[in-house]
């Protein structure tokens, strides 16, 4: 590659770098003070960039939100494929509990300000009826439980009505639990939600 072609790549390879500072610090701050508390100012200061560079990079504030919200789903996939990655094909109560432990090692994150509960919908709770955000945070939970539908229906085999039902109820023993655990500020109650799930599929 010659002198000129790197030249030209730069500003590129400078705006994403930008970017991911911006969302970075977003991140933080959206989780640890709330998405109406937190200003442009706060998050291009605590990113190191200016102003401009904020919206070189995202269309406005409430843009950064959905950006902000898509991230922390996909963090969370992650977190479920990597717990995903010791169950055995097939193995139905592992794929579920593996939901749970997701959410798990979701709260035990290093947060800023202690664990708040999940941050989809702490920031869905700030953000108006319609809101694209809103849709985002839908799209996740309608996700989760249809994860937990499709692992139950390997234990439930042919009974696809009933595996909808418990992921429903699950989904709903999982919030519940993400709740109180925001509350108290640590993830104890989640943990006591596995337990509980583990019991119920023990019953089937």
């Amino acid at each position: 590659m010659g002198a000129t072609d790197a030249a030209a790549k730069q500003p590129g390879k400078r705006r994403g770098a930008a970017r991911e500072r911006l969302l970075a610090a977003a991140s933080r701050r959206f989780y640890a003070d709330g998405v109406s508390a937190t200003g442009i100012d706060t998050i291009t200061a605590e990113a190191g960039v200016a102003k401009m560079s904020l919206y070189n990079n995202f269309a406005s504030k409430a843009d950064l939100v959905v950006a902000y919200l898509d991230a922390r789903h996909e963090e969370w996939m992650e977190l479920y494929r990597r717990r995903l990655e010791g169950v055995r094909d097939g193995d139905g109560r592992g794929g579920v509990l593996a939901v749970f432990d997701a959410y798990t090692d979701h709260a035990a994150f290093a947060y800023e300000n202690g664990f708040r509960g999940c941050g989809l919908l702490n920031a869905a709770a700030e953000l108006p009826a319609g809101d694209e955000g809103r849709a985002v945070v839908r799209r996740h939970k309608e996700e989760v439980e249809s994860l937990l539908a499709a692992h139950l229906e390997e234990l439930l085999p042919g009974r696809p009505g009933e595996a909808r039902a418990l992921a429903e109820h699950l989904a709903f023993l999982l919030e519940g639990a993400m709740a109180r655990a925001g509350l108290e500020g640590a993830g104890t109650r989640v943990e006591h939600a596995r337990t509980m799930a583990a019991d119920l599929l023990d019953r089937l």
